[in-house]
């Protein structure tokens, strides 16, 4: 990406008192300085969003259905471009930059689709038939505050930004510095499409600073990090009586049933634990095995794992690229290092590839992992997966339960069978012999997490309507007065007890 293009984008961000250097994660080096916002600035913004949301919130939703429409043949028609600059940031292999550009055209597909349906005002029964008649309006909240993370830029940005503007809010959005290039190439494309320029502002900064100020001033809070920070976030938001929505992390796990054929069943797990280097956060870390078969499964893996091709391409050659970052690195290393320094037998990987770049790691598969390692219990955020085995499936779902987090899990085997065994597992989704995409690309699907694992759901219906306010309206047709003194129940309380009994009846 040249400096002109990496310029006519930031400009947007606009002159800040300080900026700090973007490095590319294949090679370590800064390629460009990103401005950077304080909490003043961010108060702004959020002040210019809100004038804006007025006319944009009196607009039919069938305008705003086409407005998408358009984002949606532009995202489509430009592509390469958007997997380039995700790359770039994130260091990711082609294939998952692909899987971002998907879930970006699927959710302006299908709110531009839904949208225009759901947002309808939806007439209620009435409490008192034929003296009264209700419904309900669904009204923009206003401004909305969206944070996102560094891992997945494009997808988790455009399926947060896209069902807000659509439900006629403003959206000021706070994208991770080391991926802001992604937000503001896909604002870019959604101002082309015909946004007005105003609705959706992003800025950058301390995490603290501007999400805090953020926080502090939207009408709303998405939220998508660690559960550490989204406890913050919460805490802050509910201080200020605003609806927030957060989807943090997990500790995934997968079944392998008795029932699975073993070579599948090691695909799934690949494809489930290591997309996006494992820095995802329905990523599988914990797999359970049937006892007798574990070693057979274990040099399935082995050989498979072996097998991955990682590197940096702009092509569909690669299978894995690198982690993004130092901090990331350190941190796989560091749970790895911890686990087999207390005995966790090493299956594949379990090492650093100085030689492809600086933070490239190896796909990594252990055992032998117990309750005074590190990876036990949290979550890894990398290559990672901890082997594990079972007995009887009770033992199996008690152990893939036996976690803080609920976001995502995955059993693999028969399909009868694991559809029973996928309903007493407490996650928000659970995938049926697939990792994570089943349900994340499935749009209609509400997506979010149990336990620590969020609060609210996105995508479906439930991910455009949160965005909104239940506005109840009733109107007295006037065919009979409600009483407004105590005596008039004299005559009312008996037609009133009568009616319940017709509606009983009925």
């Amino acid at each position: 990406m040249s400096e002109t293009s990496i310029a006519s984008l930031i400009q947007h961000l606009g002159p800040t008192p300080t900026t700090i250097g973007i490095a590319n994660p294949n090679t370590g080096k800064v390629f460009y300085e990103l401005p950077q916002h304080n909490s003043e600035q961010v108060a702004t913004a959020v002040a210019a969003a809100r004038e804006a949301q007025k006319s944009w919130g009196n607009t039919s939703p069938s305008e705003r259905s086409a407005w998408l429409y358009r984002l949606h043949d532009l995202i489509l028609k430009e592509q390469d471009k958007l997997m380039d600059i995700v790359q770039l940031e994130t260091g990711k292999a082609r294939a998952h930059a692909f899987e971002e550009v998907a879930g970006g055209l699927g959710s302006a597909r299908y709110y531009a689709k839904v949208g225009p349906k759901a947002l309808k005002s939806v007439k209620t029964v009435a409490g008192v038939p034929f003296l009264t008649k209700t419904w309900v309006n669904h009204i923009p909240v206003g401004v909305v505050g969206i944070i996102t993370p560094w891992n997945y830029p494009l997808a988790l940005c455009l399926l947060d930004v896209l069902p807000a503007l659509m439900a006629g809010n403003s959206v000021v959005q706070k994208s991770d510095n080391q991926t802001t290039l992604t937000a503001l190439f896909a604002r870019y494309l959604a101002i082309k499409a015909g946004l007005d320029p105003k609705l959706w502002t992003i800025v950058a900064g301390d995490g603290a600073t501007v999400g805090d100020a953020l926080t502090d001033n939207a009408d709303y809070i998405a939220f998508t990090g660690s559960a550490a920070t989204g406890r913050l976030v919460g805490a802050r938001a509910a201080a200020r009586l605003i609806p927030f929505s957060l989807e943090l992390g997990g500790k995934n796990p997968l079944i392998v049933l008795p029932s699975a054929d073993l070579d599948k069943a090691a695909e799934t797990l690949i494809g489930g634990a290591f997309g996006s280097a494992g820095q995802l956060c329905v990523s599988i870390e914990r797999a359970y095995v049937p006892n007798n078969l574990k070693t057979e499964f274990e040099e399935i893996l082995r050989e498979k794992v072996n097998k991955l091709k990682l590197g940096s391409s702009n092509d569909f050659s690669i299978d894995i690229g690198t982690l993004t970052g130092p901090n990331q690195l350190a941190r796989v290393s560091g749970f790895v290092d911890d686990a087999v320094s207390k005995g966790a037998k090493v299956i594949a990987g379990a090492k650093a590839l100085p030689d492809l770049g600086p933070y490239y790691y190896a796909p990594t598969v252990v055992t032998n992992v117990t309750s005074e390692m590190n990876m036990f219990k949290k979550e890894v955020f990398g290559p990672v997966i901890a082997l594990y085995g079972y007995d009887t499936i009770d033992e199996a779902v008690t152990l893939a339960n036996d976690t803080t987090e609920g976001l995502n899990a995955s059993v693999v085997g028969n399909t009868r069978e694991a559809k029973k065994v996928a309903a007493r597992i407490m996650a928000g989704t659970v995938n049926i012999n697939e990792g994570f995409r089943a349900t994340f690309a499935s749009l209609d699907t509400p997506m979010g997490g149990m336990k620590n694992s969020g609060h609210g759901r996105r995508n479906g219906v439930d991910g455009l309507l949160k965005y909104t306010e239940a506005q109840a309206i009733g109107i007295h047709k006037g065919l009979l007065k409600f009483p407004s003194k105590g005596n008039q129940y004299n005559r009312m309380a008996p037609l009133l007890n009568l009616l319940s009994k017709i509606m009983r009846r009925l």
